[in-house]
């Protein structure tokens, strides 16, 4: 069932809203512009920090014998990762020999949802309409349902909530031929599988009390329901009830993996670029080429700067509209001349915002990239004569001469 809620903001209250959004519009401007310009010298570094390694890297053939030559050195090897460490989960007593046990806890609940209609209405005012609705649905964490709107959709107290929240196990000493992997490394090793659950009697009898006497309903009732790599925590796992909990188990087991960092003695470290200051490889899985892993890393550092451009030009354009809002919100008087006006600012912000953007950009090359940044900057006013010209065409209708009349 919906809940609907209705709140207004009258003409006043959007006016100083729209005065502290000025100044909010400033901060994201300067944040935007920080951004932009952090983002092109951390791409450089990175990117020269790539070069180093890759020309600082020893492909090693084979890691089963202790090589001290290496010692010092960035080496890109591959090979198989093992342990023979038990793992396991000390609250349900679930293990076996991996590299990781994982357990994955889920609650079956109530989430509210939110829709919401914005209208403005003459004279300045704001009416939002909002719908919560309300769903039942497995969770990975705990929903607060003391803050819902609509007051008869409660969540239980989950019983245990304290001992079975998401954890990974870990095994301490893991190898790939005579060297041990930091755990760092570790922790990179993926490819989970099922792992079989069995629980004990014991542990059973135990669940079944903790879950019954949390649910007030005696001690004999049987709760807990264990199939394949699952432990189900309800009174029928067919049939979720508000308050059932299930906890899956996984594992990752020994694999081939490939590592690309600098050897010291028996173990490895993290590269991290002495004149750039930028951290370069770690363990992948499979087996890898060093030209391989160098195209992924330049991959991923072309990607993110681009998404960091991207979100610096929408924190410079939204910086821009927040600081003429106060035009949009001293039209709202006419909702209609409001939206004309709000068009008309977002292209001249998004306009203004991408060229702020690309000035931002070639300052910052000028340091980092100097031959590029020539480019950029004619990029930059090659726009503004388009622009310019654009507008001095659409102007020369209105101002040719009329006919001379035939006597």
């Amino acid at each position: 069932m919906a809940y609907t809620e209705t709140t207004t903001v009258g003409y006043g209250s959007r006016i100083t809203n729209s005065v502290k959004g000025i100044l909010s519009g400033f901060l994201l401007l300067i944040i935007g512009t920080v951004l932009l310009w952090w983002n092109e010298g951390r791409a450089v570094k990175t990117a020269k920090s790539i070069k180093n390694a890759v020309e600082q890297t020893t492909p090693v053939a084979s890691l089963d014998n202790y090589n001290q030559a290496l010692n010092g050195q960035m080496i890109c090897a591959s090979g198989f990762a093992k342990t023979d460490d038990y793992v396991s989960d000390p609250f349900f007593g679930i293990g076996e020999t991996a590299i990781r046990i994982e357990r994955k806890v889920e609650f079956f609940q109530w989430v509210e949802h939110s829709q919401s209609k914005t209208e403005d209405k003459v004279g300045g005012k704001q009416e939002t309409t909002t719908t919560y609705t309300y769903s039942k649905e497995w969770t990975s964490s705990y929903v607060n349902s003391s803050e819902f709107k609509d007051a008869d959709y409660q969540n239980k107290n989950f019983v245990l909530m304290s001992n079975i929240e998401n954890a990974d196990f870990q095994a301490k000493n893991v190898t790939v031929g005579a060297y041990i992997l930091p755990e760092g490394m570790i922790s990179s090793i993926s490819g989970s599988e099922p792992i079989a659950v069995s629980l004990s009697a014991e542990k059973i009898a135990d669940l079944n009390k903790t879950v019954a006497q949390t649910l007030s309903k005696g001690d004999s009732l049987n709760f807990v329901t264990v199939t394949n790599n699952q432990v189900y925590l309800g009174e029928n796992p067919n049939s979720p009830a508000i308050g059932d909990i299930r906890i899956t188990f996984t594992k990752v087991m020994p694999a081939t993996v490939t590592i690309w960092a600098r050897a010291v003695n028996n173990t490895f470290e993290h590269y991290v670029d002495a004149k750039h200051g930028k951290g370069v490889g770690g363990l992948y899985m499979g087996t890898r080429s060093l030209e391989s892993l160098q195209e992924q890393a330049e991959s991923s550092n072309n990607f993110l700067t681009w998404l960091l451009r991207l979100v610096g030009f929408l924190l410079v354009f939204f910086g821009l509209k927040g600081i003429f809002g106060l035009v949009i919100a001293l039209l709202k008087v006419l909702p209609f001349l409001a939206n004309i006006a709000n068009v008309g600012i977002s292209i001249v912000c998004g306009v203004v915002g991408f060229a702020w953007s690309l000035v931002i950009i070639a300052i910052a090359w000028l340091f980092y990239r100097p031959i590029l940044a020539g480019i950029l900057i004619a990029a930059v006013v090659g726009l503004f004569i388009f622009l310019s010209k654009r507008s001095k065409d659409a102007k020369a209708p209105e101002q040719a001469t009329e006919t001379p009349a035939q006597a």
